[in-house]
């Protein structure tokens, strides 16, 4: 009989965080969470190490036997095979075409069965199956933070990258407009004010002219990728996530009758997200 538990992993550009879920519930078993620090410049056997020993720790904690992994992994990445294929991105360059799978494998003490997903579609099936979107035809999930991350949801299927971060947009790409430094750079270039992020912007200066005319310009700019992303992928339902939506309320105040012509979903489940996406690879 196959095991309601699997240990799902989020994998970053410093950090790994493990814990085990029951996919029957889509519950995280908090005291099985584990994180660890990730030197991702240090060569492939201190690498996997580090992501095996966290793997290991968190099914450690759980009182039931888990064999099945599923790991949330940035792109760019071979999901169905396990090989990694990121290079010359300052991170995990040492493991570039190395099976990740067997490396992971090799240094755990059971027999297990890995998976992958990329992260931002990890991000976009976790909302879904825990949040219980499942009866939607299509979602397209968008996440708005340091990256602009984007993945597309059919039933029935696995989510996928949709990797629109580079789509070029104005005088530059969309990304460059949607992201945390867009919010701190052209504030400053508005009010004079050098902020940190768009939490402080929001705190110190909500009142401001300048921070009108902010996230009028945001919002116009959001409003375009989710009509291009919808067009591109015949969807008109979204799932957003990543920081900058904390507050989303807000922001859609600055442009309602553009964004109601969509159906809109607030990410519920923040970091944990990716984790329960992870998870889902080994749902039915």
């Amino acid at each position: 009989m196959k095991s309601n538990f699997v240990v799902a992993s989020d994998i970053g550009g410093t950090h790994i965080t493990s814990a085990v879920v029951d996919i029957t519930t889509w519950q995280i078993l908090e005291e099985t969470i584990s994180r660890s620090h990730v030197n991702s410049r240090a060569d492939a056997k201190s690498i996997l190490s580090s992501w095996s020993s966290c793997i290991q720790q968190a099914a450690d904690l759980c009182h039931d036997q888990v064999t099945s992994i599923g790991i949330a992994m940035p792109g760019p990445f071979d999901y169905e095979n396990g090989i990694s294929l990121m290079k010359n991105q300052d991170k995990y360059d040492a493991l570039y075409n190395m099976n990740v799978s067997n490396g992971i494998l090799e240094r755990l003490s059971k027999e297990k069965e890995v998976r992958f997903i990329n992260d931002a579609a990890a991000f976009l099936q976790g909302e879904i199956y825990a949040g219980n979107l499942q009866h939607k035809t299509g979602i397209l999930g968008v996440t708005l933070g340091t990256g602009l991350g984007s993945a597309v949801w059919h039933q029935g299927e696995k989510a996928f990258d949709a990797d629109l971060w580079n789509t070029p947009y104005k005088d530059s790409i969309f990304e460059e407009y949607l992201v945390t430094r867009w919010l701190t750079r052209r504030f400053k270039e508005l009010s004079g004010h050098e902020e940190e992020g768009f939490k402080d912007i929001l705190t110190k200066h909500r009142n401001s002219t300048a921070f009108d005319q902010l996230l009028t310009e945001y919002t116009q700019s959001l409003e375009d990728f989710l009509q291009y992303f919808s067009d591109t992928h015949g969807s008109r339902c979204f799932v957003l996530g990543g920081n900058i939506t904390n507050a989303w309320e807000l922001i859609r105040s600055y442009n309602e009758q553009a964004f109601d012509q969509y159906e809109i979903f607030t990410g519920k489940y923040a970091e944990h997200a990716a984790i329960l996406g992870a998870a889902s690879l080994f749902k039915g």
